[in-house]
Protein backbone atom coordinates (compact mmCIF):
# COMPACT_ATOMS: atom_id res chain seq x y z
CA UNK A 1 0.00 0.00 0.00
CA UNK A 2 1.38 3.55 -0.65
CA UNK A 3 2.06 6.10 1.76
CA UNK A 4 -0.17 8.45 0.41
CA UNK A 5 -2.75 5.59 1.49
CA UNK A 6 -1.79 4.88 4.36
CA UNK A 7 -2.09 8.33 5.98
CA UNK A 8 -4.72 10.95 6.93
CA UNK A 9 -5.76 13.38 4.20
CA UNK A 10 -5.88 16.37 6.08
CA UNK A 11 -2.62 15.52 7.61
CA UNK A 12 -0.67 15.11 3.99
CA UNK A 13 -2.19 17.90 3.15
CA UNK A 14 -0.56 20.00 6.12
CA UNK A 15 2.52 18.51 5.19
CA UNK A 16 2.37 19.70 2.04
CA UNK A 17 2.03 23.02 2.78
CA UNK A 18 4.77 22.75 5.23
CA UNK A 19 7.32 20.91 3.34
CA UNK A 20 6.71 22.15 -0.25
CA UNK A 21 9.62 20.84 -2.69
CA UNK A 22 10.87 18.04 0.38
CA UNK A 23 7.05 16.95 0.53
CA UNK A 24 7.95 13.75 -1.69
CA UNK A 25 11.49 13.19 0.42
CA UNK A 26 9.77 13.33 3.91
CA UNK A 27 7.11 10.54 2.19
CA UNK A 28 9.76 8.34 0.79
CA UNK A 29 10.97 7.95 4.43
CA UNK A 30 8.48 6.33 5.45
CA UNK A 31 9.11 2.78 3.48
CA UNK A 32 12.77 3.70 5.10
CA UNK A 33 13.62 0.90 8.20
CA UNK A 34 13.58 2.93 11.70
CA UNK A 35 16.36 3.15 13.62
CA UNK A 36 16.37 2.34 17.14
CA UNK A 37 18.59 4.10 19.75
CA UNK A 38 20.16 3.15 22.96
CA UNK A 39 20.93 5.59 25.93
CA UNK A 40 23.86 4.69 28.46
CA UNK A 41 23.00 5.73 32.28
CA UNK A 42 25.92 7.84 33.24
CA UNK A 43 25.21 6.79 37.20
CA UNK A 44 26.52 3.47 36.45
CA UNK A 45 28.83 4.07 33.40
CA UNK A 46 30.82 6.34 30.82
CA UNK A 47 29.85 6.34 27.35
CA UNK A 48 33.15 5.74 26.08
CA UNK A 49 33.42 2.87 28.88
CA UNK A 50 30.38 1.05 27.67
CA UNK A 51 31.60 1.32 24.28
CA UNK A 52 34.44 -1.46 25.66
CA UNK A 53 32.69 -4.03 26.46
CA UNK A 54 29.17 -3.56 25.28
CA UNK A 55 27.76 -6.56 23.82
CA UNK A 56 26.37 -5.59 20.73
CA UNK A 57 27.08 -3.33 17.95
CA UNK A 58 26.94 1.00 18.47
CA UNK A 59 27.29 3.72 15.97
CA UNK A 60 27.17 6.83 17.89
CA UNK A 61 24.16 9.22 17.61
CA UNK A 62 24.92 12.91 16.98
CA UNK A 63 23.26 14.96 18.89
CA UNK A 64 23.92 13.03 21.75
CA UNK A 65 26.70 12.50 24.23
CA UNK A 66 25.64 9.20 25.61
CA UNK A 67 22.82 7.77 22.66
CA UNK A 68 23.87 4.87 20.34
CA UNK A 69 21.90 3.56 17.21
CA UNK A 70 21.50 -0.14 18.47
CA UNK A 71 20.02 -2.72 16.25
CA UNK A 72 16.72 -4.19 17.64
CA UNK A 73 17.67 -7.75 16.33
CA UNK A 74 20.20 -8.54 18.64
CA UNK A 75 17.66 -7.96 21.35
CA UNK A 76 18.90 -5.47 24.01
CA UNK A 77 16.08 -5.51 26.17
CA UNK A 78 16.97 -8.63 26.71
CA UNK A 79 20.65 -8.49 28.19
CA UNK A 80 21.23 -8.75 31.78
CA UNK A 81 22.43 -5.14 31.51
CA UNK A 82 18.90 -3.95 30.50
CA UNK A 83 17.25 -5.31 33.52
CA UNK A 84 20.52 -3.52 35.91
CA UNK A 85 19.58 -0.44 34.34
CA UNK A 86 22.99 -0.03 32.58
CA UNK A 87 20.64 1.56 29.48
CA UNK A 88 17.64 2.91 28.49
CA UNK A 89 15.81 1.76 25.47
CA UNK A 90 14.86 4.83 23.68
CA UNK A 91 13.81 6.29 20.36
CA UNK A 92 17.06 8.49 18.57
CA UNK A 93 14.83 11.98 18.16
CA UNK A 94 13.29 11.58 21.89
CA UNK A 95 16.55 12.07 23.56
CA UNK A 96 17.76 15.61 22.26
CA UNK A 97 15.74 17.61 24.66
CA UNK A 98 16.65 16.02 27.97
CA UNK A 99 20.15 16.66 26.11
CA UNK A 100 19.70 20.36 25.08
CA UNK A 101 18.27 21.68 28.89
CA UNK A 102 21.45 22.72 30.19
CA UNK A 103 21.25 20.73 33.80
CA UNK A 104 23.87 20.95 36.03
CA UNK A 105 24.29 18.92 39.46
CA UNK A 106 22.76 20.46 42.28
CA UNK A 107 20.23 21.67 40.40
CA UNK A 108 16.50 21.60 41.16
CA UNK A 109 14.74 19.95 38.04
CA UNK A 110 11.35 19.68 37.14
CA UNK A 111 9.81 16.81 34.24
CA UNK A 112 6.59 18.17 34.14
CA UNK A 113 4.95 15.60 31.55
CA UNK A 114 7.50 13.02 32.51
CA UNK A 115 6.24 9.21 31.42
CA UNK A 116 7.74 6.89 30.39
CA UNK A 117 10.78 7.98 32.05
CA UNK A 118 13.05 8.19 29.22
CA UNK A 119 13.80 11.78 29.28
CA UNK A 120 13.29 11.63 33.74
CA UNK A 121 15.98 9.32 33.52
CA UNK A 122 18.50 11.30 31.94
CA UNK A 123 17.95 14.74 33.94
CA UNK A 124 18.47 12.83 37.16
CA UNK A 125 21.13 10.72 35.72
CA UNK A 126 22.85 14.73 35.15
CA UNK A 127 22.08 15.31 38.66
CA UNK A 128 24.77 13.02 39.50
CA UNK A 129 22.88 12.46 43.13
CA UNK A 130 23.25 16.38 43.92
CA UNK A 131 19.80 18.85 43.76
CA UNK A 132 16.53 17.36 43.03
CA UNK A 133 14.78 15.73 40.19
CA UNK A 134 10.92 15.95 40.42
CA UNK A 135 9.18 13.95 37.17
CA UNK A 136 5.68 14.14 37.08
CA UNK A 137 2.81 12.33 34.98
CA UNK A 138 -0.45 13.49 35.59
CA UNK A 139 -2.14 9.53 34.19
CA UNK A 140 -1.73 6.89 37.46
CA UNK A 141 -1.11 4.22 35.30
CA UNK A 142 1.82 5.71 33.34
CA UNK A 143 3.45 6.99 36.56
CA UNK A 144 3.62 3.55 37.84
CA UNK A 145 6.28 3.11 34.32
CA UNK A 146 7.75 6.14 35.56
CA UNK A 147 8.44 5.05 38.84
CA UNK A 148 9.94 1.83 37.68
CA UNK A 149 11.99 3.27 35.07
CA UNK A 150 13.23 5.54 37.81
CA UNK A 151 14.09 2.92 40.49
CA UNK A 152 15.92 0.95 37.60
CA UNK A 153 18.16 3.68 37.16
CA UNK A 154 19.07 3.91 40.63
CA UNK A 155 17.99 8.03 41.17
CA UNK A 156 18.51 8.69 44.67
CA UNK A 157 17.37 11.96 44.51
CA UNK A 158 14.15 11.96 42.59
CA UNK A 159 10.55 12.60 44.00
CA UNK A 160 7.36 11.23 41.58
CA UNK A 161 4.50 13.00 41.64
CA UNK A 162 0.91 12.13 40.19
CA UNK A 163 -0.41 15.51 40.02
CA UNK A 164 -1.92 18.35 37.29
CA UNK A 165 0.60 20.63 36.29
CA UNK A 166 -1.79 22.76 38.18
CA UNK A 167 -1.68 21.95 41.27
CA UNK A 168 2.31 21.51 40.86
CA UNK A 169 2.26 24.70 39.77
CA UNK A 170 0.18 26.33 43.07
CA UNK A 171 3.50 24.15 45.22
CA UNK A 172 6.07 25.19 42.89
CA UNK A 173 6.04 29.17 42.13
CA UNK A 174 9.46 30.15 40.79
CA UNK A 175 11.00 27.09 42.74
CA UNK A 176 13.09 24.96 39.30
CA UNK A 177 16.06 25.83 38.00
CA UNK A 178 15.43 23.58 34.81
CA UNK A 179 11.62 22.58 33.42
CA UNK A 180 11.50 20.52 30.50
CA UNK A 181 7.91 20.36 29.44
CA UNK A 182 7.49 17.10 26.76
CA UNK A 183 3.70 18.25 26.34
CA UNK A 184 1.20 15.44 25.29
CA UNK A 185 0.99 16.08 21.72
CA UNK A 186 -1.15 14.28 18.55
CA UNK A 187 2.17 12.01 18.10
CA UNK A 188 2.55 12.95 14.08
CA UNK A 189 5.75 12.42 14.78
CA UNK A 190 5.52 9.00 16.09
CA UNK A 191 3.16 7.61 12.76
CA UNK A 192 6.53 5.67 10.97
CA UNK A 193 7.19 4.31 14.31
CA UNK A 194 3.53 3.09 15.34
CA UNK A 195 0.84 2.23 13.25
CA UNK A 196 -1.49 2.58 16.21
CA UNK A 197 -1.14 6.26 16.46
CA UNK A 198 -1.84 6.66 13.22
CA UNK A 199 -5.50 4.93 13.85
CA UNK A 200 -6.24 7.37 16.99
CA UNK A 201 -5.55 10.29 14.74
CA UNK A 202 -7.83 12.72 13.72
CA UNK A 203 -8.24 16.15 12.37
CA UNK A 204 -9.42 17.82 15.84
CA UNK A 205 -6.95 16.02 17.71
CA UNK A 206 -4.29 19.01 16.73
CA UNK A 207 -6.30 21.67 18.16
CA UNK A 208 -7.42 19.64 21.37
CA UNK A 209 -3.96 18.76 21.97
CA UNK A 210 -2.82 22.67 21.80
CA UNK A 211 -5.79 23.74 23.74
CA UNK A 212 -3.96 21.59 26.71
CA UNK A 213 -0.38 22.81 25.70
CA UNK A 214 -1.49 26.11 25.94
CA UNK A 215 -2.34 26.16 29.74
CA UNK A 216 0.33 23.53 30.00
CA UNK A 217 3.39 25.68 29.10
CA UNK A 218 2.22 28.85 31.07
CA UNK A 219 1.83 26.66 34.28
CA UNK A 220 5.61 25.36 33.63
CA UNK A 221 7.21 29.09 32.35
CA UNK A 222 5.66 30.18 36.39
CA UNK A 223 7.62 27.26 38.08
CA UNK A 224 10.84 28.30 36.42
CA UNK A 225 12.90 30.71 38.67
CA UNK A 226 14.46 34.25 36.73
CA UNK A 227 17.75 32.76 35.11
CA UNK A 228 16.62 29.23 35.13
CA UNK A 229 15.85 27.57 31.42
CA UNK A 230 13.00 25.11 29.90
CA UNK A 231 12.73 22.98 27.19
CA UNK A 232 9.55 22.74 25.54
CA UNK A 233 9.19 19.82 23.32
CA UNK A 234 6.40 17.66 21.55
CA UNK A 235 6.60 14.26 18.88
CA UNK A 236 4.61 16.59 16.32
CA UNK A 237 4.61 17.99 13.02
CA UNK A 238 1.64 20.80 13.65
CA UNK A 239 2.72 24.04 14.19
CA UNK A 240 -0.34 24.54 15.94
CA UNK A 241 1.25 22.40 18.97
CA UNK A 242 5.04 23.64 18.40
CA UNK A 243 6.04 27.22 16.53
CA UNK A 244 2.57 28.67 17.60
CA UNK A 245 2.74 27.08 21.56
CA UNK A 246 5.84 29.10 21.94
CA UNK A 247 3.94 32.52 20.93
CA UNK A 248 1.28 32.31 22.95
CA UNK A 249 3.93 31.87 25.51
CA UNK A 250 5.67 34.80 24.69
CA UNK A 251 2.64 37.27 24.55
CA UNK A 252 1.48 35.60 27.75
CA UNK A 253 4.77 35.82 29.69
CA UNK A 254 7.16 38.78 28.66
CA UNK A 255 9.75 37.38 30.86
CA UNK A 256 10.09 34.61 28.93
CA UNK A 257 12.55 34.59 25.75
CA UNK A 258 13.62 31.59 23.88
CA UNK A 259 17.41 31.34 23.28
CA UNK A 260 19.18 29.20 20.79
CA UNK A 261 20.07 25.81 21.07
CA UNK A 262 23.49 24.73 21.35
CA UNK A 263 23.17 21.90 18.31
CA UNK A 264 26.74 20.87 18.16
CA UNK A 265 26.61 17.21 16.72
CA UNK A 266 23.29 17.78 15.97
CA UNK A 267 23.64 20.45 13.32
CA UNK A 268 23.50 18.48 10.58
CA UNK A 269 20.40 16.93 11.40
CA UNK A 270 18.34 19.93 12.91
CA UNK A 271 16.44 21.96 11.11
CA UNK A 272 14.45 25.88 12.04
CA UNK A 273 11.67 25.69 13.11
CA UNK A 274 9.41 27.90 11.09
CA UNK A 275 9.37 31.84 11.68
CA UNK A 276 5.56 33.24 11.96
CA UNK A 277 6.17 34.61 8.60
CA UNK A 278 6.55 31.50 6.80
CA UNK A 279 3.71 30.17 8.74
CA UNK A 280 1.63 32.45 7.62
CA UNK A 281 2.49 31.80 3.68
CA UNK A 282 1.38 28.44 4.80
CA UNK A 283 -1.81 29.53 5.81
CA UNK A 284 -0.88 28.81 9.39
CA UNK A 285 -1.02 31.78 11.80
CA UNK A 286 -2.16 32.96 15.77
CA UNK A 287 -4.60 35.52 15.76
CA UNK A 288 -3.25 39.28 16.91
CA UNK A 289 -2.40 39.00 20.66
CA UNK A 290 -4.09 35.68 21.18
CA UNK A 291 -4.86 34.33 24.49
CA UNK A 292 -5.89 30.92 26.19
CA UNK A 293 -9.40 30.80 24.85
CA UNK A 294 -9.00 32.85 21.37
CA UNK A 295 -7.61 29.40 19.52
CA UNK A 296 -6.07 28.92 16.50
CA UNK A 297 -6.89 30.06 13.27
CA UNK A 298 -5.18 29.17 9.71
CA UNK A 299 -6.41 31.85 8.47
CA UNK A 300 -3.51 34.57 7.22
CA UNK A 301 -3.49 37.75 9.27
CA UNK A 302 -2.06 40.94 8.11
CA UNK A 303 -0.30 41.76 11.54
CA UNK A 304 1.35 40.12 14.20
CA UNK A 305 3.97 40.04 16.54
CA UNK A 306 7.27 38.28 14.99
CA UNK A 307 9.67 36.80 17.66
CA UNK A 308 12.34 34.92 15.72
CA UNK A 309 10.65 30.95 16.42
CA UNK A 310 13.39 29.90 14.08
CA UNK A 311 15.99 29.40 16.96
CA UNK A 312 13.55 26.32 18.05
CA UNK A 313 14.38 23.22 15.53
CA UNK A 314 12.23 20.28 13.76
CA UNK A 315 14.18 16.76 13.91
CA UNK A 316 12.49 15.17 10.48
CA UNK A 317 12.88 11.31 9.37
CA UNK A 318 14.35 12.25 6.07
CA UNK A 319 17.20 14.47 7.64
CA UNK A 320 18.22 12.17 10.40
CA UNK A 321 17.99 8.44 11.71
CA UNK A 322 15.09 9.16 13.86
CA UNK A 323 11.26 9.80 14.39
CA UNK A 324 9.90 13.78 14.15
CA UNK A 325 10.68 15.85 17.63
CA UNK A 326 10.14 19.60 18.12
CA UNK A 327 12.25 21.46 20.63
CA UNK A 328 12.54 24.82 22.04
CA UNK A 329 14.60 26.34 24.67
CA UNK A 330 13.79 29.41 26.76
CA UNK A 331 15.16 31.31 29.49
CA UNK A 332 13.30 33.44 32.06
CA UNK A 333 14.82 37.17 32.32
CA UNK A 334 16.46 37.64 35.51
CA UNK A 335 14.40 39.66 37.75
CA UNK A 336 11.01 39.12 36.19
CA UNK A 337 9.15 36.41 38.79
CA UNK A 338 5.95 35.63 38.65
CA UNK A 339 3.05 38.32 39.70
CA UNK A 340 2.96 37.34 43.48
CA UNK A 341 5.59 34.67 44.09
CA UNK A 342 7.96 34.05 46.70
CA UNK A 343 11.24 34.38 46.57
CA UNK A 344 12.75 31.43 44.28
CA UNK A 345 15.31 30.66 46.74
CA UNK A 346 12.79 30.61 49.35
CA UNK A 347 11.28 26.91 50.46
CA UNK A 348 7.99 25.33 48.69
CA UNK A 349 6.36 25.89 52.36
CA UNK A 350 7.92 28.18 54.82
CA UNK A 351 5.11 27.61 57.33
CA UNK A 352 5.20 23.49 57.16
CA UNK A 353 9.35 23.87 57.28
CA UNK A 354 8.99 26.63 60.22
CA UNK A 355 6.92 23.64 62.10
CA UNK A 356 8.94 21.15 61.04
CA UNK A 357 12.38 23.20 62.61
CA UNK A 358 10.84 23.74 65.63
CA UNK A 359 9.10 20.06 66.43
CA UNK A 360 13.16 19.16 65.61
CA UNK A 361 14.36 21.65 68.24
CA UNK A 362 11.98 19.96 70.68
CA UNK A 363 13.69 16.25 69.81
CA UNK A 364 10.61 15.80 67.28
CA UNK A 365 11.04 14.54 63.83
CA UNK A 366 7.84 14.65 61.94
CA UNK A 367 6.31 12.53 59.47
CA UNK A 368 6.79 13.14 55.92
CA UNK A 369 3.60 12.25 53.45
CA UNK A 370 4.10 8.45 52.15
CA UNK A 371 3.21 7.59 49.07
CA UNK A 372 -0.94 8.85 48.82
CA UNK A 373 -2.35 12.11 49.58
CA UNK A 374 -3.19 13.16 52.89
CA UNK A 375 -1.21 10.12 54.08
CA UNK A 376 1.21 10.35 56.80
CA UNK A 377 4.06 8.02 58.05
CA UNK A 378 2.30 7.22 61.82
CA UNK A 379 4.16 5.46 64.52
CA UNK A 380 2.98 6.95 67.08
CA UNK A 381 4.35 9.93 68.64
CA UNK A 382 6.83 7.29 71.73
CA UNK A 383 8.38 6.31 68.47
CA UNK A 384 8.94 9.44 67.06
CA UNK A 385 10.95 10.63 69.92
CA UNK A 386 13.05 7.64 70.17
CA UNK A 387 15.81 8.90 67.79
CA UNK A 388 16.07 9.96 63.70
CA UNK A 389 12.92 9.39 62.00
CA UNK A 390 10.87 7.83 64.88
CA UNK A 391 13.89 5.10 64.74
CA UNK A 392 15.41 3.84 68.51
CA UNK A 393 19.33 3.70 68.89
CA UNK A 394 18.84 0.01 68.47
CA UNK A 395 16.86 0.05 65.01
CA UNK A 396 19.39 2.92 63.46
CA UNK A 397 22.23 0.75 64.69
CA UNK A 398 20.73 -2.26 62.42
CA UNK A 399 20.64 0.18 59.56
CA UNK A 400 23.83 1.52 59.86
CA UNK A 401 25.48 -1.70 60.23
CA UNK A 402 23.54 -3.11 56.94
CA UNK A 403 24.60 -0.10 54.91
CA UNK A 404 28.28 -0.23 55.99
CA UNK A 405 28.30 -3.94 54.72
CA UNK A 406 27.40 -2.64 50.98
CA UNK A 407 28.70 1.29 51.48
CA UNK A 408 31.63 1.08 53.31
CA UNK A 409 32.94 4.50 55.13
CA UNK A 410 29.29 6.47 54.11
CA UNK A 411 27.98 8.95 56.30
CA UNK A 412 24.55 8.37 57.00
CA UNK A 413 22.64 11.48 57.21
CA UNK A 414 20.32 10.71 59.92
CA UNK A 415 18.09 14.02 59.52
CA UNK A 416 17.00 12.77 55.74
CA UNK A 417 15.84 9.77 57.08
CA UNK A 418 11.82 9.06 56.81
CA UNK A 419 9.78 6.15 58.71
CA UNK A 420 6.85 5.43 57.68
CA UNK A 421 5.44 2.19 59.87
CA UNK A 422 8.94 0.29 59.40
CA UNK A 423 9.44 1.58 55.85
CA UNK A 424 12.30 3.63 55.68
CA UNK A 425 13.37 6.28 53.41
CA UNK A 426 16.12 8.70 52.41
CA UNK A 427 14.62 12.07 51.46
CA UNK A 428 16.41 14.04 49.18
CA UNK A 429 17.75 17.40 50.62
CA UNK A 430 15.27 20.00 50.64
CA UNK A 431 12.39 18.26 50.53
CA UNK A 432 11.13 19.20 53.86
CA UNK A 433 8.05 21.85 53.03
CA UNK A 434 6.53 19.76 50.30
CA UNK A 435 3.29 18.67 51.66
CA UNK A 436 0.06 17.32 50.62
CA UNK A 437 0.68 15.84 46.82
CA UNK A 438 0.11 12.34 45.63
CA UNK A 439 3.68 11.12 45.75
CA UNK A 440 4.98 7.58 44.46
CA UNK A 441 7.99 7.73 45.55
CA UNK A 442 9.45 10.62 48.38
CA UNK A 443 12.60 9.66 48.83
CA UNK A 444 14.96 6.12 48.04
CA UNK A 445 13.52 3.40 49.56
CA UNK A 446 15.99 1.43 51.66
CA UNK A 447 13.96 -1.30 53.26
CA UNK A 448 12.37 -2.59 56.28
CA UNK A 449 12.61 -2.64 60.31
CA UNK A 450 11.73 -6.05 61.46
CA UNK A 451 12.15 -7.31 64.64
CA UNK A 452 15.34 -7.11 65.19
CA UNK A 453 16.57 -6.84 61.96
CA UNK A 454 17.03 -4.82 58.92
CA UNK A 455 15.79 -6.15 54.98
CA UNK A 456 16.65 -4.28 52.44
CA UNK A 457 14.82 -2.65 49.93
CA UNK A 458 15.23 -3.69 45.67
CA UNK A 459 14.93 0.36 45.00
CA UNK A 460 18.60 0.15 47.45
CA UNK A 461 20.38 -2.61 45.50
CA UNK A 462 19.63 -0.02 42.34
CA UNK A 463 21.24 2.66 43.79
CA UNK A 464 24.46 1.09 44.97
CA UNK A 465 27.61 2.01 43.52
CA UNK A 466 28.00 -0.21 40.05
CA UNK A 467 31.54 -1.52 39.58
CA UNK A 468 32.44 -1.59 43.15
CA UNK A 469 33.97 -5.11 44.48
CA UNK A 470 33.72 -6.18 48.00
CA UNK A 471 32.59 -9.75 49.54
CA UNK A 472 29.25 -8.82 50.43
CA UNK A 473 28.96 -8.59 46.51
CA UNK A 474 28.34 -11.87 44.23
CA UNK A 475 28.76 -10.72 40.74
CA UNK A 476 28.12 -12.53 37.77
CA UNK A 477 28.97 -12.52 34.15
CA UNK A 478 26.21 -12.21 31.35
CA UNK A 479 27.03 -15.75 30.10
CA UNK A 480 26.83 -17.66 33.56
CA UNK A 481 23.52 -19.25 33.45
CA UNK A 482 23.16 -18.27 36.86
CA UNK A 483 22.14 -14.69 36.06
CA UNK A 484 19.59 -15.69 34.01
CA UNK A 485 17.95 -18.10 36.59
CA UNK A 486 18.06 -15.19 39.51
CA UNK A 487 16.12 -12.54 37.01
CA UNK A 488 13.64 -15.23 37.00
CA UNK A 489 13.20 -15.68 40.25
CA UNK A 490 15.20 -18.82 41.11
CA UNK A 491 17.87 -19.48 43.80
CA UNK A 492 21.35 -19.87 42.41
CA UNK A 493 24.11 -21.86 43.99
CA UNK A 494 27.36 -20.25 45.54
CA UNK A 495 30.10 -22.68 45.98
CA UNK A 496 32.60 -20.57 47.38
CA UNK A 497 33.04 -19.95 51.34
CA UNK A 498 31.37 -17.89 52.05
CA UNK A 499 29.55 -16.60 55.18
CA UNK A 500 25.96 -16.84 55.17
CA UNK A 501 23.77 -13.36 54.86
CA UNK A 502 22.56 -10.97 52.56
CA UNK A 503 24.50 -10.36 49.57
CA UNK A 504 24.29 -7.69 46.25
CA UNK A 505 23.83 -9.98 43.10
CA UNK A 506 25.51 -8.46 40.22
CA UNK A 507 26.03 -8.55 36.54
CA UNK A 508 29.53 -7.66 35.59
CA UNK A 509 29.60 -5.55 38.85
CA UNK A 510 26.07 -3.99 37.66
CA UNK A 511 23.49 -4.00 40.56
CA UNK A 512 20.35 -6.59 39.97
CA UNK A 513 19.33 -7.44 43.22
CA UNK A 514 19.26 -8.84 46.58
CA UNK A 515 19.66 -12.50 47.73
CA UNK A 516 20.41 -13.89 51.26
CA UNK A 517 22.84 -16.81 51.31
CA UNK A 518 22.54 -20.17 53.26
CA UNK A 519 24.43 -23.16 52.91
CA UNK A 520 25.74 -22.15 49.47
CA UNK A 521 22.31 -21.81 48.59
CA UNK A 522 21.07 -17.95 47.56
CA UNK A 523 17.56 -17.40 48.16
CA UNK A 524 16.32 -15.05 45.42
CA UNK A 525 14.73 -11.71 46.88
CA UNK A 526 14.46 -9.98 43.55
CA UNK A 527 10.87 -8.65 43.76
CA UNK A 528 8.13 -10.69 42.04
CA UNK A 529 7.25 -7.61 39.91
CA UNK A 530 10.87 -7.03 38.28
CA UNK A 531 11.57 -10.47 37.16
CA UNK A 532 12.06 -12.02 33.85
Amino acid sequence: MQIEQRLPVEFLEAMERLLGDEYREFLDSYDLPRRNGLRVNRLKVGAGEFEEHAPFALERIPWTDNGYYVDWREMPARHPYYNAGVYYLQEPSAMAPAQILPVQPGDRVLDLCAAPGGKATELGARLDGRGLLVANEISSARARALLRNIEVFGIRNALVTNESPARLAERFPAYFDKVLVDAPCSGEGMFRKDPDVVKAWYPEKVNECAAVQREIILQAADMLRPGGYMVYSTCTFAPEENELILLHLLQNREEMELVPIPCEGGRESFRPAYTLHRLQECGFAAQPNDRTDAGFSHEPVAEYSDPDLSMAVRIWPHHCGGEGHFTALLRKKDGNGVPGQTSMTEPLSLRAERKDRKREEAGKVPGKASGRKGAAGRKGKERQSQGAAGLSKTELGYVREFLERFLPGMDLDTDLLENHNGRLYLSPEGTAGIRGLTFLRNGLYLGDLKKNRFEPAQELAMALEAGAQGEARISLSPEDARTAQYLHGESIRIDDDRDNGWYLVCVDGYPLGWGKLAGGQLKNKLLLSWRN
